[in-house]
């Protein structure tokens, strides 16, 4: 009995290594999951740490980028501002001595930063070649501009822009399809003429035709049309 007893015990004793083996085995199959989580954890917090630091980095490149944008902004601003400032003054040099030169004569207006001429002081009815009036009344400016535009600093990026404006009686017949047509070939006329007989730097010159769709006077009368048939001059920024 004490031998059957003893063959029991051991038996259990066996069979309690066994599980308790088992259980070793477990054990270190979850600590080696421990491990490997917490290097993983470890990793993520080296990755969190570097992405961190990565995330400032940019957000302070961008924050010194939008600083550096505003002050090449601030420094535009004022450069256009203080270009602006000196073209006026240029401006009004040159209408100053422009209406010395026009003010009072028939058929040319001054009208706020702008000289007005009238269409059949410089063209012929329903034309756009500058009859001989006109080109002498054009050569009257181009000798001004070229009194004043020798003293304009190279950094003012000017331009004589001349506008030719119609009235709003259609075109039938003739070499112009309509109104604008007409308007545009004036405007060139006189560009042309300031460039390639009067010496005027073509890039210092624009043309520009607006047909009868920018009256100064907007009654229907022979009167109001008269005033609407003109070519205007002004010098401004490109």
């Amino acid at each position: 009995e004490g031998e059957a007893q003893s063959a029991e015990s051991q038996r259990q004793a066996a069979l309690l290594n066994q599980q308790i083996a088992g259980l070793r085995g477990q054990l270190g199959g979850l600590q080696s999951l421990l491990d490997e989580a917490e290097a993983r954890d470890a990793t993520a917090q080296v990755q969190l740490q570097s992405l961190g630091s990565k995330l400032n980095t940019a957000l302070a490149q961008v924050a010194a980028e939008e600083r550096k944008r505003r002050q090449l902004e601030e420094a535009e601003r004022k450069r256009l501002e203080a270009e602006t400032k000196n073209l006026e003054k240029y401006k009004s040099e040159f209408f100053g001595r422009l209406r010395d030169v026009l003010g009072g004569q028939e058929g040319v207006r001054i009208v706020g930063d702008r000289f007005v001429f009238s269409s059949e002081v410089l063209f012929p009815p329903g034309g756009a070649v500058l009859s001989e009036q006109g080109q002498s009344e054009i050569a009257k400016i181009a000798g001004t501009l070229r009194g004043v535009i020798k003293d304009i600093p190279e950094g003012i990026d000017w331009v004589i822009r001349v506008d030719g404006h119609t009235d709003n009686i259609p075109i039938t017949g003739g070499r112009f399809a309509d109104n604008w047509e007409l308007s545009q070939a004036r405007a060139l006329s006189v560009v042309r003429f300031m460039s390639q007989d009067l010496g005027i730097d073509p890039r210092r010159l624009a043309a520009n035709g607006f047909g009868e769709f920018q009256p100064i006077n907007p009654l229907d009368s022979p009167e109001a049309r008269a005033q609407n048939r003109r070519i205007e001059l002004k010098l401004t920024e490109k």
